[in-house]
């Protein structure tokens, strides 16, 4: 009766080495098209997050409403649209805070440019926090706020942006004539923020680094108080991606 025939110990051996091989060929494979899946997955989240950070931008000044507000502690007044234009890490702590009107503060400086850079900016080695450090980059009044559970509060808000650790967060108030003890609700838009840049058109066409701007001439209080730009140019850096400049015009 013939024996029947076995493999070798060799010949298992030369099987499981190209098994090894055809194995360490698929999963380099699977793993560069995994590694790709995931970076087109986060390219796609970070497109997404920078559209709906400048959407977000372009809807609070496209609804900017000439109302302005009462200073925390009931100290005069802050205008409609206030932003300072220089918020650097040596910039006073009211320079956001300061209002017209104030007996305690002064009013807002301004200056004009002519080059993207000359504008409002703050960049993340001195980032903003609503809590206290630094002054936050811009602050406005906006109109319809929506209110679908019919609480009972006005349809204006006071929002503001920051940059804080890198991050552009964008800040409201839950009530327009806020308090002291009232603290802001922060919602982080888009991560890896180098600078934002805000530029201001006045009614002359001039391109203005803060509001309100100082050249008023004749204008009453209330209408510094009340005044808004015609457009508004908003510069973004980010880290990875580089610049995106929109411009966004301003009803009425």
């Amino acid at each position: 009766m013939a024996r029947d025939q076995g493999f070798t110990l060799v010949e298992l051996l030369v099987a499981l080495f190209i098994t090894a091989i055809m194995f360490t060929i698929g999963y380099r494979g699977l793993d560069q098209a995994l590694t790709s899946r995931r970076a087109l997955d986060e390219q796609s989240a970070r497109l997404i997050a920078v559209q709906q950070a400048m959407r977000t931008i372009e809807q609070d000044f496209e609804l900017l409403q000439p109302r302005p507000v009462r200073q925390p502690i009931g100290d005069g007044y802050l205008p409609a649209l206030q932003s300072t234009q220089d918020l650097g890490p040596n910039a006073p702590l009211t320079a956001a805070t300061a209002g017209l009107g104030s007996t305690t503060s002064g009013s807002t400086t301004s200056g004009s440019g002519n080059s993207p850079g000359g504008g409002t900016g703050l960049g993340g080695g001195s980032a903003g926090s609503l809590g206290g450090t630094t002054a936050p980059l811009v602050t406005l009044t906006r109109g319809s706020w929506t209110n679908p559970v019919g609480l009972p509060r006005s349809e204006l808000q006071r929002v503001s942006y920051s940059i804080e650790n890198g991050s552009l967060v964008r800040s409201y108030w839950p009530v327009l004539d806020a308090t002291t003890p009232v603290a802001p609700v922060k919602r982080t838009l888009v991560e890896h923020v180098r600078r934002l840049t805000l530029r201001y058109m006045d009614a002359g066409r001039q391109w203005q680094s803060a509001w309100p701007p100082g050249n008023l001439g004749a204008a009453t209080f209330n209408q510094t108080l009340r005044l808004r730009p015609v457009a508004v140019e908003v510069t973004l850096e980010l880290e990875d991606w580089g610049v995106v400049l929109r411009y966004i015009e301003v009803p009425g």
